[in-house]
């Protein structure tokens, strides 16, 4: 038997199913910690003393249909807030339940219309600050939302083009991002204390700097302000600038990598930490305390330290620990006591198992720019003339990151190599690699994908005629271009959520992404005036040029990627009797999120690549 055939079957329950426990959260008084986890397979909110086993903990919610996915404390400490949609449609309701009583009541029941949490300020138990579009789909005001009685207030109309707010100690919004119809964006500030306060510009980035560039936060006194700011460099830089006299000090920056996650306390205001990613995300601390706390903690455990939450005393913190070979760990750290107690990993079967190490590989693009990937092959197995994935990420204004990644186990572990890579576009990179993505989607991000596969094949990992383009959302557009535009590098492809016409999808897009509908004109194409160019990279116009069998995966509600898109490519596909196969989720939307959705997906999906690569599959 050889080595690979020796490597146990991981099945899919394990890796897709729900994780055992998900998202702990400690509440601002330190003690109670909250987590979800499955009643009835059916994700939900759990809550017990800090103190007490796990075991012991209860749910306080009692979903039966799509499970919960997101949730927070209140500042209060005796209820729970958490969003949820119905069948995937982002139209966010916020929710809160009381965890003594278990009383859950929709603090935003209006239909078609999505609640965004813009502030939660311990300093002000009984009220948070909500985004509703309620009134205009395209633009979300700003409403006061007191918890107990439930009332909304509206304490700022959005003029249509702000997409973001900054908020003060006080809870007052002091600053909003402006979309701009060239597609860069403003910071705007104002004094809400003011009779009359009125917007001024405090600085304007240009379509260049606009995706690198963002607001952070105020100073405590509101005298200064934090921004990630590309211009004049390439990449973001964490900038602290006082209002005042207009002195900038550079905080933290790096020549090719963003700065991306920002700590700042939640008391005194000052920025504790910042990270960026590079292979791995790195963390510099700025307050010497914590610094000492961390690197205490990277002494003890394992992995990429993340920090996930504290007390109001800033006592107790809640760490999250990921590496590339284990599920997601969450520890409770004491720091007066430097004690570290172990809470729970979210799939510890999975741990059990031998998986993929995932490794940073960098080649170069045919016209010189570095790409950087992550490359993950099958446990046991000599590293030569593999059958691949190539595994496109979405956005494609995103990046992929090391780390545990269960679509990747899956894939290696039935015997595939899998190549991950952050093409021109993706974000993280500075602005220039960014911002070559523009206008080249089925271009020269296609091509990025063509030098990967031409890379690995030539390094002898890959077998030529076994590689499968894989990938959901841009992802998804990205296989089924490669169908369309190269059809002879690949053997198939697997759609999940694609685009099939860049026109459809631009024309049909959410209302509240209309403010920035410039981006995407700029970015993609403008429909009014280059529709022959985004006709020609769109795969649904070239259908003709498929050689290869596809797979196509959609969720009849999504708002970004309509069913629309996924249809329209099949019925061309069906009257040229191509070879597909087509599923759709009917309660699912941008993703699937049902486990017994992804089990489905996953299975066909399994099949699929060992029919056509040649892989190994679990019994269904």
């Amino acid at each position: 038997m050889s080595a690979y055939n020796a490597t146990p079957l991981i099945p899919r329950e394990i890796l897709f199913g729900n994780p055992v426990r998900t998202q702990a959260r400690i509440s601002p008084d330190g003690k109670f910690l909250s987590f979800i986890a499955p009643v009835n397979g059916v994700l939900n909110v759990w809550v017990g003393p800090v103190d007490e086993d796990l075991s012991a903990f209860m749910p306080v919610t009692d979903d039966g249909g799509r499970g919960i996915r997101i949730h927070f404390w209140a500042p209060d400490s005796s209820n729970i807030l958490y969003l949820q949609d119905t069948g995937g449609d982002e139209n966010w309701r916020l929710y809160i339940v009381n965890t003594q009583s278990r009383h859950v009541r929709d603090l935003t029941p209006f239909e078609k219309v999505q609640a965004r949490v813009v502030d939660v300020n311990r300093h002000f138990p009984d009220q948070i600050l909500v985004a509703i579009n309620k009134d205009n789909p395209q633009a979300h005001d700003i409403y006061k939302l007191e918890l107990a009685s439930g009332e909304l207030t509206k304490v700022l109309e959005n003029p249509g083009n702000q997409i973001g707010w900054g908020i003060d100690s006080q809870q007052l919004i002091r600053a909003a991002t402006v979309a701009l119809g060239d597609g860069s964006q403003q910071i705007v500030i104002r004094d809400p204390t003011s009779s009359n306060p009125e917007w001024k510009e405090l600085i304007t980035w240009s379509s260049d700097d606009a995706l690198t560039s963002g607001f952070e936060g105020f100073s405590l006194d509101s005298a200064e302000v934090y921004l990630i700011d590309s211009t004049g460099v390439n990449a973001g830089r964490l900038l602290k600038k006082n209002l005042r006299s207009g002195e900038i000090n550079i905080l933290l920056d790096d020549p090719i990598y963003d700065v991306g996650s920002v700590i700042q306390h939640p008391d005194t205001y000052e920025i504790q930490a910042a990270s960026v990613t590079r292979d791995k995300t790195e963390w510099t601390f700025f307050d010497p305390v914590l610094k000492a706390d961390f690197e205490y903690l990277t002494s003890k455990i394992k992995g990429e330290l993340s920090p996930g939450g504290r007390d109001n005393s800033d006592r107790i913190w809640l760490i999250s620990a990921s590496t590339d070979q284990k599920s997601t760990q969450y520890y409770l750290f004491d720091r007066s006591t430097k004690n570290i107690r172990f809470l729970f990993s979210t799939r510890p079967e999975i741990d059990e198992f031998t998986l993929s190490p995932m490794e940073s590989v960098v080649f170069k693009s045919r016209d010189g720019l570095d790409l950087h990937a992550y490359l993950s092959l099958p446990v046991g197995v000599e590293r030569s003339h593999l059958p691949v994935v190539l595994d496109v990420h979405g956005g494609p204004w995103a990046r992929d990151h090391w780390g545990l990644n269960s679509e990747v186990q899956w894939l290696t572990n039935r015997g595939y190599g899998v190549l991950q890579v952050n093409y021109r576009g993706s974000t993280g990179y500075g602005k220039n690699f960014l911002n070559a993505g523009d206008k080249k989607w089925g271009g020269k991000m296609h091509d990025d994908l063509v030098d990967a596969v031409k890379w690995i094949v030539e390094s002898g990992v890959a077998d030529p005629d076994k590689v499968a383009i894989y990938g959901g959302s841009y992802g998804g557009y990205a296989a089924l271009v490669g169908a369309t535009f190269t059809p002879d590098l690949f053997k198939c492809a697997v759609d999940i959520v694609g685009i099939s016409s860049l026109t459809t999808f631009i024309n049909s897009i959410p209302p509240y992404w209309a403010p920035m509908i410039s981006m995407l004109h700029r970015r993609v194409g403008n429909p009014e005036t280059e529709q022959d160019f985004l006709k020609s990279r769109s795969p649904l116009f070239k259908v003709d040029q498929v050689k290869i069998p596809l797979l196509i995966a959609q969720g009849a509600n999504d708002p970004r990627v309509k069913q629309a898109e996924a249809e329209q490519i099949v019925a061309a596909l069906k009257s040229k009797n191509l070879d597909y196969e087509y599923l759709l989720f009917e309660d699912e939307g941008h993703g699937f999120a049902r486990p017994e959705n992804r089990l489905t997906f996953y299975a066909a999906a399994e099949a699929f690549l060992a029919k056509h690569l040649g892989g190994r599959v679990e019994t269904a």
